[in-house]
Formats: C-alpha cells, sequence, structure tokens
C-alpha cells in the first residue's frame, strides 16, 4: 500500500529548493504599469505584456465600469446556453474588421484559444507541423487532438517542406506557428510558410499573441507585417496583451468560426468573457485604432533598449520585437541577475527550464509604449551594475 501518493511532488520541490529554482510569483501592489509596486517596492516594470501601457488607462476603466452597470458582472453561464452578450457580439465584429477576416470567436483565454482550436479541428487521421518553439497552448491542443504531430527545427522552413511532403495521405494537415516567439522575440518566417500551406494544401494557423498592437499597420499584427491579407486560414490572438484585458479569439472565416461555435470544448464549456472584460476591451482596440503614436512610442522605447544593452555587451539573440532576451545560458547567472536587478529596483524576470530550452536560461525583458526615458536609463544602468558584477559584460 502507499502510504505517500503525492512523494513523488515532495521531491521535486525539494531538488527546486535545493538547486535555487523554486519561485512563487511577486506580489503585485500596484496597477500593472511601466513603474510597479512589487513586493512593496517601486521598481522600473520589464516583465509585463502591457505593450501599449492601456491596463491603467482612464477610459478602459470607465469602459470596464460602465459594462458591468448595464450588464452586471458576470455572463451567467456558456454562451450556447446562457447566450451571447451584445458586447460579445460588437467586440468579435471589431476584432474581425481589424484582423481582415469574415468573423472571430472569443474565448476565455489565449490558451484556450489556441488549444481549444487545434482540439477542435484535428483527429488521429490528422497531421500537425508544427514549429519547435510554438506556445505551450499549441503543443496542449497537439496533444488533445490525437493528431499525429510532426516537429520543425525553429523557423527552417526546408524542415517544414519535408514534414508537409511526408504528410500527403492525411485527412487535414495543419502548418502551425507563432507570429512573434514569446521567448526570443524573433518573427516566423511567414510568408514561405504562406507559400508552403499553399503547395500542399495544408491549413495554416497563426498565433499572433505577441504581435497584434505590436506589428503590421496599427498593430494588426504578423499577417498584416508581411502583407499577406487573406493567405493565412486561422490567426488566433489574446486580449490579455496590447489590449490589456483577458481572453482570446480566433479570427478566421465565418464558416470556421461557426464550426469552432459548435465543437471547441473551450467555448461550449467554459463561462463566457465577463461583460466589463468585452467591455474594457473594445475600448483599448478602438484605442490602438485610434492613437498610431502609441505604437510609435513601443517602437522608439524598442530600440532604444536593444541598442543600450548590445552596447553593453549582452547577448539578445536573434529578437526582432520588444521581447529581449538577455542571454546567460546558465541558469545560476539567469537567477542571479533577476535578483540582483530587483536590488537595484528592475523587475526583469529569469527564465530557464522547462520554459526554455536547458542550456538556454536567460532574463526576459519587454519595454513598452509607457516607458519613458529616464525609465529606459535606469533600467539600463541597473544592468550594467549587476551584469559587471556576475561576469557577464
Amino acid at each position: 500500500m502507499r502510504t505517500d501518493p503525492l512523494r513523488h511532488v515532495a521531491q521535486e520541490l525539494g531538488a527546486l529548493r535545493a538547486q535555487g529554482r523554486f519561485r512563487w510569483p511577486r506580489e503585485l501592489q500596484s496597477a500593472q504599469a511601466p513603474r510597479a509596486v512589487y513586493d512593496g517596492r517601486l521598481v522600473v516594470n520589464l516583465c509585463s505584456n502591457n505593450y501599449l501601457a492601456l491596463a491603467d488607462d482612464p477610459r478602459l476603466k470607465e469602459a470596464a465600469k460602465a459594462a458591468v452597470d448595464r450588464y452586471g458582472t458576470g455572463s451567467g453561464a456558456v454562451r450556447t446556453i446562457a447566450g451571447s452578450l451584445q458586447l460579445h457580439r460588437e467586440l468579435e465584429e471589431a476584432l474581425a474588421r481589424f484582423k481582415g477576416t469574415e468573423a472571430t470567436l472569443l474565448y476565455p483565454s489565449g490558451f484556450a484559444a489556441n488549444a481549444g482550436t487545434v482540439a477542435a479541428l484535428l483527429g488521429p487521421e490528422d497531421v500537425v507541423v508544427s514549429d519547435e518553439l510554438n506556445h505551450a497552448s499549441i503543443i496542449d491542443g497537439c496533444r488533445l487532438s490525437g493528431a499525429v504531430k510532426r516537429i520543425y527545427r525553429h523557423r527552417d522552413t526546408e524542415h517544414a517542406r519535408e514534414l508537409l511532403e511526408a504528410s500527403q495521405d492525411a485527412r487535414l494537415v495543419l502548418l502551425v506557428t507563432d507570429g512573434v516567439f514569446s521567448m526570443d522575440g524573433d518573427v516566423a518566417p511567414l510568408p514561405e510558410l504562406c507559400a508552403l500551406a499553399k503547395r500542399y494544401g495544408a491549413l495554416l494557423m497563426v498565433d499572433d499573441a505577441h504581435a497584434t498592437g505590436v506589428l503590421g499597420r496599427g498593430g494588426r499584427g504578423t499577417v498584416d507585417h508581411f502583407g499577406l491579407a487573406g493567405q493565412v486560414d486561422i490567426q488566433v490572438g489574446t486580449l490579455s496583451k496590447a489590449l490589456a484585458t483577458v481572453g482570446g479569439y480566433v479570427a478566421a472565416s465565418r464558416s470556421l468560426v461557426e464550426y469552432l461555435m459548435h465543437r471547441a470544448r473551450p467555448v461550449l464549456f467554459s463561462t463566457s468573457l465577463p461583460p466589463a472584460v468585452a467591455g474594457a476591451a473594445l475600448r483599448a482596440l478602438q484605442i490602438l485604432e485610434q492613437e498610431p503614436e502609441r505604437l510609435e512610442r513601443l517602437w522608439d522605447n524598442t530600440r532604444t533598449f536593444k541598442r543600450g544593452l548590445e552596447q553593453l555587451g549582452f547577448r539578445t539573440g536573434q529578437s526582432e520585437t520588444p521581447i529581449t532576451p538577455v542571454l546567460t545560458g546558465d541558469e545560476d547567472l539567469a537567477m542571479a541577475l533577476s535578483d540582483g536587478l530587483f536590488e537595484e529596483g528592475v523587475f526583469a524576470l529569469g527564465i530557464s527550464y522547462p520554459t526554455v530550452p536547458r542550456g538556454q536560461a536567460r532574463v526576459r525583458t519587454i519595454v513598452t509604449a509607457g516607458h519613458t526615458q529616464q525609465d529606459l536609463d535606469f533600467a539600463l544602468g541597473a544592468f550594467e551594475r549587476v551584469g559587471r558584477r556576475l561576469g557577464l559584460i
């Protein structure tokens, strides 16, 4: 008889503590902002996906309050049972116009949108061809689907071609990639993947979580960035990053959206987005379209910060976006750099296995449209002091 069925859990936690890897999230005690209070300290915040600095915007707060006043705090149930809020429909229509697709469908989270869409589309008779560094939500969707999984080397389109060539007997082939890769900040070779999908008759799906509000005209994402309107079958996005709320969506043809409404389990079995979230997200999308200067500030700050890190001698990999990893390789160094930065007044998280492969530990940074030049100078000064102490530069 087993006396301790969770013994392996205790052993793994013990190992994490012994290795200095155990971390409980720091407590956020203010609004999510470029300078925020964590664990009682005001720090320059380089950990947030709040790209356009809208998370504390008064207009989003007012939209959320107005939605609560009209519709209450909760939607009551899943949409197929309790119905859709008017705000759900308005937000979906606005997102479809923004992404240039026939329709969109809201999900409770970006994770659910990826995992639920892949699992709804594919079965054991199908094949999914996926970039090795795709987001965990895509990986989980592939597992849930039961489809044959064929993983190509990161951004290696020739390897993807070989796997597509080997998949021609499948009922359906799905070629799937992140638009912007969340740990490295590099961008998918989408034109080449579009050509491959067309050549081999595959569906093409792009997770644009870190590209919406960041890349393309007015932040329309990776598809617009490359001028590929109408050539990508499925665009997945999130409301939780540049749009500063929570939730996910799929932008696609109307028939595919209608199919997902009836088959995607996160839509069928999760309560729909509450009114405050839908109202605030709709207002955020309007601000994004009305204030292009926010996107310009985001990219000005990104270029300034990247240049500063590189001039100091830090390695930032192949990043092309505001996601800028400071690579250490060694996991102990990544955690020491992160801890040292916090002591200096900068919050930038150390990332190690299993979030990234072994030997590729880093401190992951993101600057936003809301950071000032003073913020960036302060952060770069902290990186220089701590980096020199640790022998990284």
